[in-house]
């Protein structure tokens, strides 16, 4: 049986034992990893880099990974004459300016950056009440006993481990002061406030120059998004948002022609794929113009990674009696406003695919824009009116036994 000192290295030599160079020891140092940029994190699925749209439940479904890949557009399109797509153009313009990425927006003028959300705080720390309420409850219900051993476990074993947080809501209120947006991912705002902006240059605002009739109006567009992206510095993440593409409001009528927004949208697919860890984009299109069933609207959809569409209910079900409910909705939760159809999603393949937290794809969703959400939630009908047990559930908020405490 041999032995061997203690203290003396292995390496690969061939002198096995030859002790380690203190010196060379010393001389090595160690190199921290690269700072993460801000709204920026791995896919859980593949490990691409995403960034948030400004919308908790928009990034839960868009396939998987969490937020919108770099590299990547996204095309909303909306029935009728709402706006409800321009808001999460506005949550994906002020998410932008808060984790200080460069925002272009195309088409409109400063009125429309000056209108953007205010800042309420990280997505699901705002004190609205559900989601810390929710959680508490969910905590409470099983085990909540046993939410302390780790500290009588700790001290007797003699360790030093550090105390358990008090997860009460009392303790939650003291903690309001402290700051919530501190390396989030995901923001909420506040629809009724309005966001202050860092600096004048935090928007590029992008104007839509008059041309000659038989002349493009997307060409100035792309040539100065371009200059935008090769002088910034390399770590730089950039938002370009597109109200309303196509609208007459914004756009002169040779813009709908086919050789000018199609060549439009090839150059903007160019760019994110040669700025693909740097650019993304988000467009709107009303389809009450430009219908889905022609052949330039599906042109349009082939050139974008991902494609929704929002259809909102009429507006005789919104001032009437509820005949909808979203999800195993009661009757304190808010009424859906329309259905979400998606179409196409980024970066959908074999390794991901679904809507993650907000149902599958092939699920029906329903949406609903309150004061400080955008909320995408699977949708379902409500009970039969020979349900009397169910509709009375339903209206009073009958308990249930999962809603029984110990």
């Amino acid at each position: 049986m041999s032995f061997r000192k203690r203290n003396v290295g292995l390496s690969g030599s061939s002198s096995p034992t030859s002790p380690i160079d203190p010196a060379s020891a010393s001389t090595s140092v160690f190199v921290p990893p690269a700072a993460q940029v801000l709204g920026v994190r791995p896919s859980p699925l593949d490990g691409r880099a995403t960034t948030s749209t400004g919308t908790q439940t928009l990034d839960n479904l868009l396939a998987g990974h969490a937020g919108l890949a770099l590299g990547n557009s996204l095309l909303i399109e909306e029935r009728g004459t709402t706006d409800f797509a321009g808001a999460l153009l506005r949550y994906y313009a002020a998410e932008g300016i808060v984790q200080g990425h460069q925002v272009h927006v195309v088409g409109v003028g400063e009125q429309w950056g000056r209108e953007l959300p205010g800042l309420v705080g990280a997505a699901g720390s705002e004190g609205d009440g559900e989601s810390q309420s929710g959680g508490y409850k969910e905590r409470m219900k099983i085990a909540w006993r046993y939410e302390r051993l780790g500290d009588l476990g700790a001290a007797a074993r003699g360790t030093r481990a550090p105390p358990m947080p008090d997860r009460s809501p009392k303790a939650s209120l003291t903690r309001e002061d402290e700051p919530l947006t501190a390396n989030a991912f995901c923001h909420s705002f506040d629809l009724t406030k309005r966001l202050t902006l860092p600096s004048s240059r935090a928007i590029n605002f992008i104007p839509i120059h008059s041309v000659a009739s038989d002349a493009s109006p997307f060409t100035a567009i792309i040539k100065i998004l371009s200059q935008q992206l090769s002088s910034a510095a390399p770590g730089t993440i950039h938002r370009l948002v597109v109200p309303t593409l196509l609208s007459p409001a914004f756009y002169p009528s040779q813009a709908s022609k086919p050789q000018h927004v199609l060549q439009f949208l090839h150059s903007l697919r160019s760019l994110l794929r040669q700025f693909s860890t740097q650019l993304t984009a988000m467009l709107t299109l009303p389809s009450t113009l430009y219908s889905r069933s022609t052949g330039l609207v599906r042109w349009i959809e082939l050139l974008s990674d991902g494609v929704l569409e929002l259809a909102p209910f009429p507006h005789t079900i919104d001032a009437g009696p509820s005949t909808t409910t979203s999800g195993a909705a009661t009757a304190q939760e808010e009424k859906p406003q329309g259905m979400v159809k998606v179409h196409r999603l980024p970066v959908f393949h074999e390794k991901g695919g679904g809507g993650g937290g907000s149902g599958g794809v092939g699920d029906d969703l329903a949406f609903t824009v309150s004061r400080r959400k955008f909320v995408i939630k699977p949708f379902s009908l409500p009970p039969v009116e020979g349900d009397t047990e169910a509709q009375r559930g339903q209206t009073e908020g009958k308990p249930t036994k999962v809603d029984i405490e110990f």
